[in-house]
């Protein structure tokens, strides 16, 4: 099953047979959550999201709220499929951690608008910013949000760079926080190639 698919119904456990297999299930998924992880800085992630992940999250939600009625699944099914990638970008959960409180307080005012103001670049091509928020709205004219999620639209010729191994570099251009990476780790690199189809 490729990374791209949107989970069903037929994809989920049920909760007798999740109880059962969940510490495997769970090992594995953050096992591979490790290739998903992006630090920009020391203050900012991105988690990128696709389908095990996802796969995990539903499940987790229906054991904690003891969901098994129909209407209850496809609910929490809807919540999750939109953040599974859909081969032509990277959906992304970006967060912005200071442990001080009060630190991340301030920093969440000063810090307006960052969740633009990110780019992902394969090679020499054009950086991408992000999608960011579809649907929600996270931030005002005076703070922003500790948690976004973005989405990243890539082209056909970055996607065909991508699978041929072009590096991918990243980094933040607000001006209360500048980072590059000249290149994003190979075991995310290689995880995010899996997420985009392949351009005949």
């Amino acid at each position: 099953m490729n990374s791209m698919t949107k989970l069903t119904r037929k994809d989920l456990y049920s909760l007798e047979e999740y109880s059962e297999i969940r510490d495997d299930f769970r090992a594995r998924v953050m096992q591979h959550k490790k290739n998903r992880r992006l630090d920009l800085g020391d203050h900012l992630v991105l988690f990128f999201e696709d389908r095990l992940v996802m796969h995990y999250q539903v499940q987790e939600m229906l054991k904690a709220e003891k969901i098994f009625d129909a209407d209850g699944i496809q609910e929490e099914l809807d919540a999750y499929n939109p953040l599974i990638p859909d081969g032509t970008n990277w959906k992304a959960t970006m967060m912005i951690q200071y442990a001080d409180v009060s630190e991340r307080q301030q920093m969440l005012t000063r810090l307006v608008g960052i969740e633009n103001l990110i780019w992902l670049r394969v090679g020499d091509q054009e950086k991408v910013y992000p999608v960011a928020d579809e649907d929600l709205e996270r931030a005002t004219e005076d703070k922003t949000s500790a948690v976004h999620f973005l989405r990243f639209e890539l082209t056909p010729s970055m996607i065909a760079a991508i699978h041929k191994g072009e590096t991918i570099s990243a980094g933040v251009e607000h001006p209360e926080y500048s980072t590059t990476l000249e290149a994003i780790p190979a075991n995310v690199a290689e995880s995010l190639a899996q997420d985009l189809q392949s351009i005949q």
